[in-house]
């Protein structure tokens, strides 16, 4: 409706005073219409006039043009419009008609974009900022895809580097060496944790035991070397090769049960480095990269940036070099049209460097790039954690606070309300800053959580069974009825904004606002037996599938009983 109305109140303007203005629509309280434009207050001093005396020529005009829409002037030249209700009636029908379809959007048709996120570390386990992007990331691109845009899922990790080395040493000093054959020994269920301790005890050692510390930097170059040789027999291969399955096999245990969507490329850092190393090798060359203390490094200073590594003195590329590959073997994979990664903001400075490193070589990839970031994941009155001391918060952490939370609220085990929980909780706030996730909070089924929704739901489709049929009927809107399908009619408005913004708060606050206003619908009007029966519950008809498209967006499951 904004769009239809930005181009009415466009062409009024036209008309009447022969100029093509930029026109704005902003939804208004109901006790002033639906929209309001403040075109004529803007077009004052351009056209020398009083704003209201042209705001009511746009009125007048507007009437005169417009059967589904009434324009009025209030204050010094606002124009407040009020949707008709055949308009809104229209709008009821098209939501039982389109379904599922009800609120797609053609705001990135025809786009191919890269959705880069989740990105964690074999040898290590998944903690809550890798719970975070995978739920975010997964929800940013359903909205991508309910706008047009054809989408690619993508993982990146790192199976080579010093963590990994940590980790071997750890593995290989619980296995008292290197014997593949006693890793039999290490139980299914205890594979995850048994490698992060071990991943706990090598960083321990790098960081306390010189000897030990030597160890592990022989070990990473030994890493490094078992890709270039493709070595998969050798004792130590057996176990790295083994061992980093493992994670992966665990990984894709963890999104099967977040019932998030499958990734379509998981990029190990392996497959990346010896690209960005050529990539940094030929722009020594030319002066891009330069040699400091014999490191191959970027000097960030001139870009307003810092300096970075990529190449240490030990011949060894770093995480920025892997990075360069990475960018390079997703263009050459997708030729995309927008490319997003989704990480923690403890690296905008260094993925900043790494674009201005980038932009020399490839600055298609680099215009086309955009670097999402947010912060922290905490427990109430939690300390910052640390992977590397063993102290991290995990996501099985938070998924188990959401579980006991809701089921000593209800006694019962609902993995689909704890998913819920965890995935409204992390999605109704905007993008960017720190998260305190509150088990209590995210379970509360009569606050502004997953769950809340998920009952709401399941109420509004009680309604529906209870009733003998549903028909298609003509009819005039109440006040309160009209409340109810003026904020339906919303849906397409925000799935727009929330996917332009590529910021999913917007989707949670309109879903929990819906749910509200439904509430106070439903409080105070009677349906099944009344004498609008019919007409009202078409509307609540309507209701559950906006409620249940929206929760679909973001991964929730929208269950009929709870």
């Amino acid at each position: 409706m904004k769009n239809q109305l930005q181009e009415l109140i466009a062409s009024c303007v036209e008309r009447t005073y022969q100029i093509s203005p930029l026109v704005t629509i902003e939804r208004t309280d109901d006790n002033f219409g639906d929209f309001s434009t403040n075109v004529a207050l803007r077009l004052s001093g351009e056209l020398q006039e009083v704003a209201k005396t042209i705001a009511e020529t746009i009125a007048t005009e507007f009437n005169n043009s417009s059967k589904d829409f009434v324009a009025s002037v209030a204050g010094p030249g606002f124009i407040n419009i009020r949707v008709g209700d055949s308009l809104l009636q229209q709008t009821v029908s098209d939501i039982i008609e389109m379904k599922e379809n009800y609120g797609t959007d053609i705001l990135h048709s025809g786009k191919l974009i890269v959705v880069e996120y989740s990105d964690p570390n074999p040898f290590k386990v998944l903690h809550a900022g890798h719970l975070y992007t995978t739920l975010v990331g997964d929800t940013i691109a359903r909205l991508l895809e309910i706008t047009g845009a054809k989408v690619k899922r993508v993982n990146f990790g790192g199976d080579v580097g010093l963590h990994v080395a940590r980790a071997m040493w750890g593995i290989i000093n619980s296995l008292e060496g290197e014997y593949p054959e006693k890793l039999k020994d290490v139980a299914k269920a205890d594979r995850a944790t048994w490698m992060s301790n071990c991943y706990v005890q090598g960083n321990i050692a790098y960081e306390e035991d010189e000897v030990k510390k030597a160890e592990i930097v022989a070990i990473n170059k030994k890493v490094y070397e078992l890709h270039d040789t493709s070595d998969k027999s050798s004792d130590f291969a057996q176990i790295y090769w083994t061992c980093r399955q493992w994670s992966y096999d665990g990984f894709d245990q963890v999104y099967q049960a977040l019932e998030v969507h499958g990734f379509d490329t998981y990029y190990p850092e392996s497959m990346t480095v010896n690209i960005g190393k050529k990539i940094v090798e030929e722009g020594l060359m030319k002066g891009v990269f330069k040699k400091s203390e014999g490191a191959v490094v970027y000097d960030g200073e001139k870009d307003g940036l810092h300096t970075r590594v990529f190449i240490t003195s030990e011949g060894l590329p770093t995480y920025e070099t892997k990075d360069l590959g990475l960018a390079v073997v997703k263009w050459e994979d997708y030729k995309f049209d927008l490319s997003l990664m989704i990480t923690g903001n403890d690296i905008i400075e260094y993925m900043k460097v790494v674009q201005a490193a980038s932009k020399h070589f490839y600055p298609e990839i680099t215009e086309r790039t955009k670097h999402i970031t947010h912060g922290l994941i905490k427990l109430p009155g939690g300390k910052k954690m640390s992977s590397r001391k063993g102290n991290v918060l995990l996501a099985e952490d938070i998924l188990s606070a959401a579980k006991e939370a809701y089921n000593s609220q209800t006694s019962q085990v609902d993995q689909s309300a704890v998913l819920a929980a965890v995935k409204y909780s992390f999605l109704k706030s905007r993008i960017g800053g720190d998260i305190v996730y509150d088990p209590d909070e995210s379970v509360n089924i009569l606050g502004n959580s997953g769950p809340y929704l998920q009952y709401a739901h399941a109420r509004a489709c009680s309604i529906v069974s209870k009733a003998a049929s549903l028909s298609s009927v003509d009819y005039e809107l109440d006040s309160s009825e009209r409340l109810l399908v003026r904020k339906l009619s919303m849906y397409p408005e925000v799935m727009r904004l929330a996917a332009a913004e590529l910021m999913p708060h917007h989707l949670c606050s309109y879903l929990y606002e819906l749910a509200q206003e439904f509430n106070s619908f439903y409080e105070s009007n009677r349906v099944l037996g009344d004498s609008r029966e019919a007409q009202r519950l078409t509307l609540v008809h309507a209701y559950t599938q906006v409620l249940k498209n929206g929760l679909s967006v973001l991964g929730i499951q929208a269950p009929e009983k709870m």
